[in-house]
């Protein structure tokens, strides 16, 4: 199934019109309880195509295009559906904002509790999540570029009062949730007989070197990165002193919320209501890694930058996330491609080391990281190659692009999806969970961005395979009728035998297929791959019709009419086609081909002209 950016997008869009707006107003969506994680999801699939896409643009009233009216009727006219999705943001803003006006980052109903038949308590639904943190921060800028443009186009003065406030509101979420990120990252220090520690010299060293080599490679390949942790790390984190003991393994990235200790950030201009103490344990997530550095990566985004969206505080909170972010990046990108044969990434399923657990979902979150890696850095073809090789298997063994057998435990990556323990959060009054459910859409982001990175035409070709493999099986998961109709998620629909299998709505498997589309259509943006061997032929095959069309031109000076109109368009096909010839030489080779013949018939022409003279 072919990916189609535009009409998917619109699709979605009238389902979600239809879903959650009536005459105009958002309609509250609390099913299960309240969740800023699942609100956030909801309005980020109207704003990030809205602020991302040129032709989705609705910040500018004049410029809305006829289909996005039309299937956004229940939001509003040409006129209303910007100041309607304003009162949209200030309702989620009034919603998740605490008694004392400080933003809330609720994880709610995406909380389980680990024992069966406990009900979860309204303290444990209020805790935040890095979830909520991550997912604010690209709603946050999201808004706040919105509002910068269309607070030129309208004068109307109840509009600009509700713009003004959108916008403080705005700017404080995104200053708490910039926060809360820096105080969420943690840098955990083991040693090496711990339980943690002999998992991980086992997942990195795959039974295959010795544990004192392992070690040793460890200390050499991260001491540059050790020394940036030990020097640079201040804001938001207490780092353990042991670290600088090179004997000592480490962990870093994000835990699932707010670490306990963590200190508060108190070195800026403006104070942000709300640093409330951390119950989690110093112990990285790789899939809340993914998750932060999904929402960090927004804050240096050429849009952010252009509109000058970020403030002077927030300039210093996002210098220090980047810090982070680079940190992060580069500790599990080398985790995953540790050693100098098969990388660990490679030795699936891959195994975490704190939580002592194994899935598809960890290796896909472990490859999520890795791709963000090769984003940032000059990736070599080994690297993209073998990275392909590994989403392919991930999909098959998924089984999103191979058949489901009977019984087959797999299901259980989509429904109820993998389930992680949230260390420390039995400091809570009782010990709570996270599911992952968005197996296949995570999988789809990924393939989009390595499509996006690659320069090699053989694995950008098998990519894009995939990536339609895998569209086609999201695109047959959407909900067919009643709650949610053409939104997601139902895993019945593609896996017909799974039992005990409900569909249901899902704002985060929804979320995620809008962000594939937007992705999949900056992927279209970009020029295709060219071919040096096409380039080398069009170039040949160029220069015999410029010749042949010069001899042409003296054969046939003077000449008007049919034959005069051939010349002028060989010439104007010529020219285009050597303007062509770098960035796309399949074309330019496509339209040189009739040239030469045309040249030829002229030729032939012209000398049974003389033959007859």
């Amino acid at each position: 199934m072919q990916i189609k950016p535009r009409q998917h997008l619109l699709d979605i869009w009238r389902a979600i019109a239809r879903h959650s707006f009536e005459d105009g107003k958002l309609i509250s969506s609390d099913a299960g309880g309240l969740s800023s994680v699942a609100d956030a999801e909801r309005l980020l699939c109207l704003l990030y195509p809205a602020t991302e896409v040129p032709a989705f643009r609705l910040d500018q009233p004049d410029t809305t295009e006829r289909d996005v009216l039309r299937v956004l009727e229940p939001v509003g006219n040409r006129l209303d559906i910007p100041p309607n999705l304003i009162t949209a943001m200030a309702q989620f803003m009034r919603t998740h904002t605490g008694p004392d006006d400080s933003p809330t980052f609720a994880g709610g109903h995406y909380f389980k509790p680990a024992e069966p038949g406990i009900e979860l308590t309204r303290d444990q639904a209020q805790l935040g999540v890095v979830d909520s943190y991550s997912m604010s921060v690209t709603l946050c800028l999201a808004t706040l570029g919105f509002l910068k443009v269309y607070e030129s186009t309208t004068t109307r003065p109840e509009v600009r009062k509700a713009l003004a406030e959108l916008r403080t509101a705005t700017n404080t979420r995104l200053s708490a949730a910039m926060i809360s990120l820096l105080r969420s990252f943690t840098v955990n220090v083991f040693d090496a007989e711990s339980e943690q520690g002999r998992r991980l010299i086992q997942v990195i060293g795959q039974g295959r070197q010795s544990e004192r080599s392992v070690l040793q490679q460890f200390a050499r390949r991260f001491r540059p990165l050790r020394a940036t942790i030990v020097e640079s790390l201040t804001r938001g984190i207490q780092v353990d002193e042991s670290i600088r003991d090179e004997s000592q393994l480490f962990e870093c990235g994000w835990a699932w919320g707010v670490v306990r200790d963590a200190p508060e950030v108190g070195d800026l201009d403006r104070k942000v209501p709300g640093q409330p103490p951390g119950i989690a344990d110093r112990l990285p997530y790789v899939y809340f890694t993914v998750v932060a550095l999904d929402g960090i990566q927004d804050l240096f985004s050429k849009r952010t930058l252009t509109l000058g969206l970020l403030d002077e505080d927030q300039q210093k909170l996002a210098e220090a996330l980047r810090l982070r972010w680079e940190l992060s990046q580069e500790y599990w990108s080398t985790i995953a491609r540790f050693g100098a044969d098969r990388w660990p990434l490679e030795d699936l399923p891959w195994q975490t080391t704190g939580l002592q657990l194994e899935s598809e979902y960890f290796s896909l979150t472990v490859a999520a990281i890795l791709v963000h890696d090769l984003v940032r850095r000059n990736a070599t073809d080994d690297d993209l190659t073998r990275t392909v090789a590994v989403m392919e298997r991930l999909a098959d063994r998924g089984r999103i692009t191979s058949r489901m057998t009977k019984d087959d435990p797999v299901i259980r990556l989509h429904h109820p999806g993998v389930t992680m323990p949230l260390a420390g959060s039995e400091r809570s009054g009782g010990l709570l969970q996270w599911r992952m459910t968005d197996y296949s859409g995570q999988m789809l982001k990924r393939i989009i961005q390595l499509a996006v990175l690659s320069q090699n035409i053989n694995a950008q070709g098998r990519l894009l395979r995939l990536a339609e493999q895998t569209f086609e099986h999201l695109w047959h998961r959407r909900v067919e009728g009643g709650e949610g109709a053409d939104l997601w998620d139902d895993v019945r629909a593609v896996y017909p035998d799974a039992r005990d299998v409900d569909r249901r709505m899902s704002w985060s498997v929804t979320e995620r297929v809008t962000e594939c589309l937007v992705a999949a259509r900056n992927l279209y943006e970009q020029q295709p791959i060219p071919s040096d061997e096409l380039a080398q032929l069009a170039r040949e095959l160029l220069s015999e019709a410029t010749h042949l069309f010069g001899k042409e031109q003296l054969e046939a000076a003077g000449i008007e009419g049919n034959r005069g109109r051939a010349m002028r368009s060989i010439e104007t096909r010529l020219d285009r086609a050597r303007g062509l010839v770098d960035r796309q030489p399949a074309t330019a080779f496509a339209l040189t081909l009739p040239v030469l013949q045309e040249l030829d018939t002229l030729a032939q022409a012209r000398d049974a002209g003389v033959k007859e003279g």
